[in-house]
């Protein structure tokens, strides 16, 4: 895998379950969605219904080289959709999406999230998970853009091209993947994250102005643990950033899922300022996948898998941090499985995609009276708000995207 794009890819043969935590107790949640192929980002649209991507199951088209799986193709369909839940049904009402996977539906990248301007139009990121040279095989294909669809019509036309500018820029000057995972509307600007370009990217809502504001490091682990021991040599890693949140403050929060050999502890959030400036505002966590904040100020972070996702355990972490940085596990494992987005709802209650990286078995989950336990501050820095892929090939790429899904 590149990992350089999703460490998720949605490393649908790999992932994990233990965060170092003191276990928490279950909260209660309930399932309001499921059947969905591979579902990703979700957020709520200006009718209260809750909106979730589906980044398909590929189909039987052009393919291109698996960046994650040894001698595998991601083959191009059209499986990609938006879900709309709502008054007890969900119904896709955008179909016909781009989507490239893995003959078993696995291994997807496709439409990754969603969010809503001030209008009510929806923006949508396409994910792409593999070398942009390679997308002119497929055809003419959205896949690695932003794009605004219509649901009365069910189309939608390209605003950016982000595939394109990681091939014309690179900006992290590492290898050239891009994986669009993220986006968010802040004003008449859309914030992206590009999680196999390792880059935040700004543009205006109407494609112009796209440049790259930040780009999340790369780091060295000093003591690397890897599936078949392996060597204890330093070991640089991508930072395969998943997710961008505005703070209170004004500034962008990033979460980082890490690329292989996803060490456990070494997943960071980090803070974009408005002076451009990185700061690392929270640490300790493994594979991150998504960052809210609720009305008081508290941040909210999704860990896709607590483990390494080597080791293959699949339970996840929904993580809350304080505004004065103690931190809760709100809810671990019991049913949470590699989940990929969450929201928080006008009700209070966190909203979760889950299994994010299964064709047909993704849910959405309702997360209500969450029974939780303070977690110690001691292990983790915090700063201030107010300032089945192969070993070898991943070990010489980049996460995916989530590797490709997110992932």
């Amino acid at each position: 895998m590149k990992l350089k794009q999703f460490g998720i890819t949605f490393l649908s043969a790999c992932i994990a379950a233990f965060s170092g935590m003191k276990a928490a107790e279950a909260a209660s949640f309930s399932v309001i969605a499921d059947g969905l192929n591979n579902p990703r980002g979700l957020t709520f649209g200006p009718d209260g219904s809750l909106y979730v991507t589906e980044a398909g199951t590929g189909g039987s088209g052009a393919c291109v080289p698996s960046p994650s799986v040894a001698n595998q193709s991601l083959c191009y369909g059209t499986t990609g959709a938006v879900t709309k839940i709502g008054n007890g049904t969900q119904k896709r009402i955008l179909t016909g999406l781009p989507s490239l996977a893995l003959p078993d539906g696995t291994d997807t990248s496709g439409p990754q999230d969603i969010k809503f301007d001030a209008t009510g139009k929806p923006y949508i990121a396409v994910g792409y998970g593999s070398n942009p040279t390679f997308r002119t095989r497929l055809g003419n294909t959205d896949l690695g853009k932003i794009i605004t669809a219509n649901f009365n019509t069910n189309s939608w036309t390209s605003v950016a091209n982000l595939a394109n500018y990681e091939l014309a820029n690179n900006p992290d000057k590492g290898d050239v993947i891009s994986n669009p995972f993220s986006l968010l509307l802040d004003g008449n600007n859309i914030i992206a994250v590009d999680a196999g370009a390792n880059d935040l990217f700004s543009l205006k809502t109407d494609g112009s102005n796209l440049k790259a504001i930040a780009t999340i490091p790369r780091q060295t682990l000093t003591n690397p643990v890897f599936p078949s021991g392996g060597s204890s040599s330093p070991f640089e890693i991508q930072p395969v950033p998943t997710n961008v949140a505005k703070g209170p403050d004004g500034a962008y929060y990033i979460s980082q899922l890490t690329g292989f050999p996803f060490p456990e502890g070494k997943a960071k959030i980090y803070r974009i300022g408005s002076d451009g400036q990185r700061t690392v505002y929270s640490d300790g966590f493994t594979q991150l996948t998504d960052l809210a904040f609720d009305a008081e100020g508290n941040l909210y972070a999704l860990q896709y898998a607590n483990q390494s996702l080597w080791k293959g355990n699949l339970n996840g972490s929904v993580i809350k941090i304080a505004t004065d940085g103690t931190r809760t596990t709100i809810l671990s494992g019991n049913g949470l499985e590699s989940p990929t987005a969450l929201t928080i709802g006008a009700d209070g209650a966190i909203y979760v995609t889950n299994r994010g990286d299964r064709p047909g078995l993704g849910q959405v989950l309702k997360i209500e009276n969450p029974k939780s336990v303070p977690e110690s501050t001691s292990t983790f820095s915090l700063l201030a708000l107010v300032g089945t892929a192969s070993v070898t090939l991943l070990q010489n790429g980049k996460a995916k995207g989530l590797k490709n899904q997110l992932i």
